[in-house]
């Protein structure tokens, strides 16, 4: 759904700038109650997952197409905060590196494809699990649903200011039944892989899960033929037990574990299994290409790009050019989000530690 240059008028285009600049703002200071020496490179991960993933188009209904979007999956795994920043690097890497997504509509596909996902899909899925069971299926149903509404809902919102800023004079009605539709659609492979992905992670570290935080059973780890529980996803400021001191290593080497399994899987997705996406259009593009509104797409600025669509300035092979675009995508999006987060992260013993909890959305 990534908005191109020539959709929305420069005035509207420039206040949905501010708003999502107000909205990383925000984030940035929220993301410190979320992230700390643990979960920060794991925020990094997710933007590189969802970097990989986005260029996995399915296909949908009717020669359409969709991508995850990955509002509702990030801030479920690493916090609503963290979630709307994970896709707003995403969304800068794509626009500045591979001209996807207008850099005039920067803003708009922040608001939309980064805040409004994040917001809903993290709002039901909070809601959802404090009446479900307080088991782990529950985590997943809930993380299907929240990421099946954030989809529609983010289209939603495109037409709105569409609406308001739109440079054709489309019915506004004509383009919400569609937009909603189709995403609706989308929203279903959203939701698939977000529960999957959601549940592989609280299968073997719910602790490092932001939104399963509270719902589960500690992690259990076994040392020295014993099991124990890990340590807290919080540090501590008090001594730990002696045998969670022990489990600490443990718990450090299956971090270690899961992120350069992610990192791995991230890095196949994109120089690999990218080279078998869906080629039919989106679903913005769809609707637009059938609405008549397509034809005000302007030319992006950095269609120079030597990466521009994905592929890389020089190399004839198809399949060599998009998988090696896909990795230094995934590659450079985890170094950026891994540095941007590490910045933010809570320190230990630091102020930031004497929050009150209450003011942390975490506990059911």
């Amino acid at each position: 759904m990534h908005v191109p240059d020539g959709f929305i008028n420069a005035p509207v285009s420039a206040v949905a700038g501010v708003v999502a600049a107000g909205a990383v703002a925000v984030s940035l200071r929220g993301a410190r109650r979320e992230l700390d020496e643990r979960t920060a490179p794991l925020a990094g991960l997710v933007a590189a997952f969802i970097f990989a993933v986005q260029m996995l188009n399915f296909p949908v209904a009717a020669g359409t197409s969709g991508h995850l979007l990955g509002g509702a999956l990030a801030a479920i795994l690493v916090g609503p905060y963290t979630g709307v920043l994970c896709v707003s690097v995403v969304l800068l890497m794509q626009g500045i590196l591979f001209a996807d997504g207008g850099l005039t509509a920067l803003g708009v596909n922040i608001t939309i494809m980064g805040v409004v996902t994040s917001v809903v899909g993290y709002a039901l899925f909070r809601a959802l699990v404090r009446i479900l069971p307080r088991k782990r299926r529950s985590i997943t149903v809930s993380a299907f649903v929240a990421a099946l509404v954030s989809v529609p809902a983010s289209a939603a919102a495109f037409t709105l200011v569409f609406a308001i800023g739109g440079t054709t004079d489309v019915p506004f009605g004509s383009v919400l039944t569609a937009m909603v539709g189709v995403h609706t659609l989308i929203g279903i492979g959203e939701a698939a892989i977000t529960a999957a992905t959601v549940g592989a992670v609280v299968a073997v570290r719910p602790d490092l899960v932001h939104g399963a935080r509270g719902l589960t059973a500690p992690l259990k780890l076994r040392v020295n033929g014993e099991l124990v529980d890990a340590p807290a996803a919080e540090p501590a400021t008090a001594p730990a037990p002696a045998p969670a001191s022990a489990a600490a290593p443990v718990a450090a080497r299956s971090t270690r574990k899961l992120i350069l399994a992610g990192l791995g899987t991230s890095l196949l997705l994109a120089g690999v299994v990218s080279f078998y996406a869906s080629a039919s259009p989106d679903g913005l593009e769809k609707v637009a290409a059938d609405k008549g509104f397509d034809a005000k797409a302007e030319d992006h600025a950095a269609a120079d790009s030597p990466l521009a669509d994905y592929g890389v300035e020089g190399l004839t092979d198809a399949r060599l050019a998009g998988g090696l675009a896909g990795v230094i995508g995934v590659g450079v999006t985890v170094v950026a989000g891994t540095g941007i987060f590490w910045a933010v992260r809570k320190r230990r013993g630091g102020e930031d530690e004497t929050a009150s909890p209450a003011s942390v959305p975490e506990n059911v």
